[in-house]
């Protein structure tokens, strides 16, 4: 009779520890993920850079107000599809890999461009032309509620233990490297073309171009190998030993109810980044422009080059993490930003290089979190539950925070007159410090192997 093998730990990525993975499945796993996530971003971002175009065409013009109003809250439907997108492609993840997750939710993001693209005016079909706006939007927001989930579950899988900070920050890293090729573009357009021409058909080019974007990052995600983490488990459950039944794997929901502490771990360190990111990395400039009366063409180059230093903070976060921990990285990100909150509000007065120097000073703090968010989210759940665990709390906190974060600062002006932006700011500070004081109550999950989580 013979002796069972020991078991022998595997890293992450499925090779053996201290060896490193062959090139060509790093290539792979980093452009398909980069790309893809950098796609889906970018499908997100340009809605609201062209809502003004959408609104004269696929709306009625009789109240231009009513239709820009109701372009935006289409965008906000696709927040409240998020969560849903977040339980369906969590549920595929977990059961059919990490790789369908992912090559799904990027062609059904480039599906929704490719939709708004081509939808009829409101002149050519009356209603129809808004109604297949908003599905287009809530098929956009399935996807988005599932790609960065299955995104970070994925890439912490696939990273080495000691790089996955690292590696955890292509997430933000390519996003951003998203948002900044849609508003470039926008801008090109807009300088290039007449704003008649804009509004006729000119609006239409980020769309399909986001359709053939997302048709090549769907062929590169379906060329990237699935994560042997996941392959290990899914061929374990599997595995029928004779004389043994076959293990027992909880339904959905009670693998759910018996991690709802880290369920809640992912909604307090969430809360004060997504409000925190988005005022400084997207609302800054159209804050300068519309309430500071700042050159819009120079508050925008500013937001440009600002969150450019937030793509160079990504990594050497990321790097330092995999050194000292995720928690004390986390904790100098939150306090930093809660603390520099304020002063940096106060900074901003009257000129872009206010607005640049701000926002960068900002970024660089809140590129601490964001950069390791994605392994932190990884690193508290085990492999069987890690892509819908993460997914149902981040889409739902998101939603109520990312989606509501534009209206509250708004809506604090209007309610607290001019005291409106310090209680705003009070309301972010507090979510930080929330973020701050959830990192404490972390297990800390440098170099851990995510077999054992």
């Amino acid at each position: 009779m013979s002796t069972p093998r020991p078991h022998t730990a595997t890293q992450a990525n499925g090779s053996a520890p201290g060896t490193r993975p062959p090139r060509s499945k790093i290539v792979k796993t980093l452009i398909g993920t980069g790309a893809g996530n950098a796609v889906e971003w970018y499908d997100w971002a340009i809605y609201a850079t062209f809502a003004s175009f959408i609104a004269s065409q696929l709306f009625s013009k009789q109240d231009p107000s009513s239709a820009f109003l109701a372009t935006l809250a289409i965008f906000a439907v696709g927040f409240v599809a998020r969560p849903l997108g977040g339980f369906i492609f969590g549920w595929i993840g977990d059961k059919a890999g990490r790789k369908v997750s992912l090559t799904l939710c990027v062609g059904l993001a480039s599906l929704g461009s490719l939709a708004i693209g081509l939808t009829p005016t409101y002149d050519s079909i009356g209603a129809g032309a808004s109604l297949m706006l908003l599905i287009a939007r809530l098929v956009q927001g399935l996807a988005h509620g599932g790609e960065l989930p299955s995104a970070q579950t994925y890439l912490s899988e696939m990273a080495p233990p000691s790089r996955r900070g690292y590696w955890a920050s292509l997430i933000y890293a390519s996003g951003t490297v998203g948002i900044l090729f849609g508003t470039l573009l926008g801008a090109v357009l807009s300088s290039a073309m007449p704003e008649s021409a804009m509004a006729a058909y000119g609006w239409r080019i980020p769309f399909l171009l986001g359709a053939v974007f997302g048709l090549v990052a769907l062929v590169m995600r379906s060329r990237m190998e699935e994560s042997e983490l996941f392959e290990s488990e899914a061929a374990a459950h599997d595995a029928v030993i004779p004389g043994h039944p076959a293990p027992a794997r909880g339904g959905l929901f009670a693998d759910l109810a018996r991690h709802w502490r880290q369920a809640l771990q992912v909604i307090g360190l969430t809360v004060g980044l997504t409000v925190a990111y988005y005022v400084w990395g997207v609302s800054t400039p159209a804050y300068a422009i519309n309430v500071l009366k700042i050159d819009a063409a120079e508050a925008l180059w500013a937001g440009v080059a600002a969150n450019l230093v937030f793509i160079v903070a990504l990594p050497l976060w990321g790097r330092l993490s995999d050194r000292i921990g995720r928690k004390p990285v986390l904790l100098i990100s939150g306090i930093g930003s809660a603390f520099l909150f304020f002063p940096a509000t106060w900074f901003v007065h009257d000129s872009a290089l206010q607005v640049g120097l701000a926002m960068s000073a900002m970024l660089v703090f809140i590129a601490g979190s964001a950069s390791i968010m994605p392994a932190v989210y990884s690193e508290l759940f085990p492999t069987a539950v890690r892509t819908i665990g993460v997914a149902i709390p981040y889409a739902l906190c998101v939603a109520a925070f990312g989606g509501t974060a534009a209206y509250l600062q708004a809506g604090f002006g209007v309610w607290f007159g001019d005291a409106g932006p310090t209680a705003f700011a009070l309301y972010t500070v507090a979510l930080l410090l929330v973020g701050a004081a959830t990192a404490l109550s972390l297990r800390e999950g440098r170099g851990v192997d995510l077999s054992n989580r």
